[in-house]
């Protein structure tokens, strides 16, 4: 079983007119299982409304759920899209936004994010404070024009920092897609007390290193209440977009391991995060089962082909003998 103290929070509008930033539930207990944070997309129509329809809708089928694994967050994700369509303004510029998701079960946890939202897995007993290394286990991978060029090497860290377009994202949730755009999925139960998941907007990032971060979490003389704050007034009066996000402190930790769960997110000494082939995300699970049933049936064919022209060719042989 998977315990957590009080869930903290933070949700400020920044130098925008406007929030569109939505966390999911409002009034967060200890017994809360399912978090989410949406941002909706500014420029759209009605970010706010889009961010609020899909994290209620996904919040609440999750929160129906017995057990959260990929199948059934595929499910609930469905039905926001679903909701989604449901305020569909018809305009060229779609309502969207972004999600964020973490689901506690009993013996695991799941994370799941589409666009640029982040979610973060910490463990401070790793954190070096000589160093400013280690203790993240686990952060999520922009769905974003700026990661993908830094992903390809088309520019470098300190690029990236200043790029033009780092507000471009490649994915995200709106209403009518033709092709809905899936989540990146994980589970992993390599979880333990004192460990935290953070889940954030971008707007948190524009001042918030992952370095300020986990010096945050990792200083004991600061009470959980602190460290929230903490980090919101890193934020305050310097971002120029609104800034959100959760922290969840797990509390104690007491799992089966003959669940069948397996660990998928480790750290090495440093709490440098290394992903095993088997840490991949269901997406791209389905994706490599795709395209090796698309190769075993261009195999059969070719098979097939070749044992026609065999065939063809007795034929061919005995009319001619």
């Amino acid at each position: 079983m998977i315990t957590i103290r009080q869930p903290l929070y933070f949700t400020e509008i920044g130098k925008k007119d406007n929030q569109e930033d939505f966390l999911y539930p409002s009034d967060p207990t200890p017994e809360n299982r399912v978090f989410i944070m949406c941002d909706g997309m500014g420029g759209h129509d009605n970010g706010e409304v889009a961010s609020m329809t899909a994290a209620t809708a996904l919040g609440d089928s999750l929160s129906e759920c017995g057990q959260i694994d990929a199948d059934a967050f595929d499910v609930a994700l469905s039905k926001a899209y679903d909701a989604l369509d449901m305020i569909d303004t018809n305009s060229d510029r779609k309502p969207g936004t972004t999600m964020t998701c973490l689901c506690l079960n009993e013996n695991f946890c799941l994370v799941a994010h589409i666009g640029d939202s982040r979610i973060y897995h910490i463990r401070p007993s790793l954190f070096n404070r000589e160093t400013e290394r280690g203790g993240i286990l686990y952060q999520s991978a922009d769905h974003s024009l700026v990661n993908d060029l830094l992903k390809a090497g088309e520019i470098t860290e300190e690029e990236a920092r200043d790029f033009s377009h780092k507000n471009v994202i490649t994915r995200a949730m709106q209403p009518h897609l033709s092709k809905r755009y899936k989540a990146d999925v994980f589970t992993f139960d390599d979880i333990r007390e004192g460990d935290w998941f953070f889940l954030c907007s971008d707007g948190v990032l524009e001042q918030l290193s992952n370095e300020m971060l986990c010096e945050i979490l990792a200083d004991p003389d600061l009470d959980d209440g602190q460290k929230m704050e903490k980090i919101k007034a890193v934020c305050e009066g310097q971002t120029k977009d609104n800034f959100t996000a959760w922290l969840i402190p797990v509390d104690k930790v007491v799992i089966d391991q003959e669940s069948g769960s397996t660990d998928i997110i480790q750290a090495d000494a440093e709490g440098a995060l290394t992903q095993p082939e088997k840490a991949l995300p269901q997406a791209a699970i389905r994706k490599d089962r795709k395209t090796a049933v698309v190769k075993m049936i261009g195999w059969i064919i070719g098979l097939l082909a070749v044992l026609a022209i065999i065939y063809g060719g007795i034929l061919i042989y005995k009319l001619l003998v």
